[in-house]
C-alpha cells in the first residue's frame, strides 16, 4: 500500500477492544506471552509493523511459551474437525494417499515421542511428500535444534494467520 493510510483491516484490529483483540490473537498463536506483546503495541501503522512485532515476541518466547503455541496446532494429517484454518493450512495432505497419510502419523507419532510435542511446520503451500520429507529430516535433530526450527515455522505461520487478519475487508 502506497498511501498513508492504515489498511482497513489492520485500523479495524487495532480498533478492537483488547479482550477482543487478544482473541483474535489467540487465533492466529495459542502463546500467551506472543499475545500478550502485540497488544501493548498496538496501535500499528502498518501491516510490516504488526508482522515486526511478531517477528520480535516469537524471538523472546520462552521454551514454555513455544510449547503452549504448539498445542494450539494439531498434527500433520489431521487438521481440527470444523475448523476451516487448519484445514486450509494443510490443504497439502488432504489429497495424499492413504499410504502417505499412514506414514505422516507413524512419523508424528515417532516425532512426539522423541520431542514430546506435534511436528510443526507452516504447511502452507507444501505438498504432502514435503511434509513427510521434512519430518524424516528433522527427527534426527537435537531438542535444542528442533526447538529453534519450530520458532521459525511458527514465526511463518503467524505472518500468514495475521496476514489474513489484516488483510480482511
Amino acid at each position: 500500500m502506497t498511501s498513508n493510510s492504515t489498511p482497513p483491516g489492520l485500523a479495524r484490529f487495532n480498533a478492537l477492544e483488547e479482550h477482543a483483540a487478544h482473541a483474535a490473537l489467540h487465533e492466529a498463536c495459542a502463546s500467551t506471552a506472543w499475545a500478550n506483546r502485540l497488544l501493548v503495541a498496538r496501535p500499528y501503522a502498518t501491516a510490516d509493523d504488526l508482522y515486526a512485532a511478531s517477528d520480535a515476541a516469537m524471538a523472546e518466547l520462552s521454551a514454555q511459551d513455544l510449547a503452549e503455541a504448539m498445542a494450539g496446532h494439531p498434527p500433520i494429517g489431521r487438521p481440527k474437525p470444523g475448523d476451516p484454518t487448519s484445514s486450509r493450512e494443510q490443504r497439502g495432505m488432504a489429497g495424499a494417499s492413504e499410504e502417505l497419510k499412514a506414514e505422516m502419523l507413524e512419523l508424528n507419532l515417532a516425532y512426539q515421542e522423541k520431542f514430546g510435542h506435534v511436528f510443526l511446520i507452516c504447511a502452507t503451500g507444501r505438498t504432502g511428500e514435503q511434509m513427510r520429507d521434512a519430518v524424516k529430516e528433522r527427527i534426527g535433530n537435537s531438542p535444542e535444534q528442533e526447538r529453534e526450527i519450530v520458532r521459525t515455522e511458527l514465526g511463518k505461520i503467524n505472518r500468514i494467520r495475521l496476514a489474513r487478519l489484516v488483510d480482511e475487508d
